[in-house]
């Protein structure tokens, strides 16, 4: 008799904590395999069934640690619209590229979780199946040196979300410039969903000269 594959419809908790999750791996990804900062200052680990870098610095994990804690919070209400991490050169202060992660959510209610009829009429997907799409997001931001320019000089990165207007903002958070890139080239990654909420991936960049 054929082994089923079960699958258990994931509540907006669970969703909230894999969405939260993958950001915190993507951006770990796209530093390392960016040279944000040395190779290192990272570490490897094993995350989605891959071999995955994540960096052991203090300073940078306490940042992260403070905007995903209050990514969740938003993700939590639906205020989440988009995370954009924005790799900029140092000298010149230029915008090389803006990694994009949408978020698609139900909406905000009583009842969270159902408030949105779209969002309870996507198919339920089982955690092998949305780690099957985050792998492939993850692997495609890993195969991203193949095709971006090379970083010339020494960049930074800058962590923007938006959100809502009705979205409840900490005092220290501030709203700042969106960092566009004029005549980029952009390039659409993949996506994966759970039954609550729907991530898609990009890559903006500025052509070299």
């Amino acid at each position: 008799m054929a082994a089923q594959e079960t699958t258990a419809t994931i509540s907006l908790s669970g969703s909230v904590d894999l969405v939260q999750e993958f950001f915190e791996y993507a951006i770990n990804s796209i530093l390392y395999q960016r040279g944000i900062y040395p190779p290192e200052e990272f570490k490897r680990v094993a995350k989605y069934g891959l071999s995955m870098m994540v960096s052991n610095d203090d300073g940078l994990q306490k940042y992260l640690r403070q905007i995903l804690s209050q990514l969740k919070t938003w993700l939590d209400t639906g205020e989440v619209q988009r995370l954009v991490v924005v790799v900029t050169g140092v000298e010149t202060g230029t915008t090389l590229e803006r990694w994009v992660f949408g978020v698609n959510a139900c909406a905000p209610g009583d009842d969270a979780e159902n408030s949105d009829p779209a969002a309870a009429a996507r198919p339920a997907a089982s955690v092998k199946e949305i780690t099957k799409q985050i792998q492939a997001i993850i692997r495609q931001i890993t195969a991203s040196v193949t095709f971006l320019p090379l970083l010339e000089e020494a960049c930074a990165f800058d962590l923007l979300v938006y959100t809502r207007k009705r979205a409840q903002v900490p005092g220290e958070w501030e709203d700042t410039d969106p960092q566009y890139i004029a005549d980029g080239t952009d390039v659409k990654l993949r996506s994966f969903t759970t039954s609550v909420h729907t991530v898609d991936a990009a890559v903006s960049y500025k052509e070299s000269e």
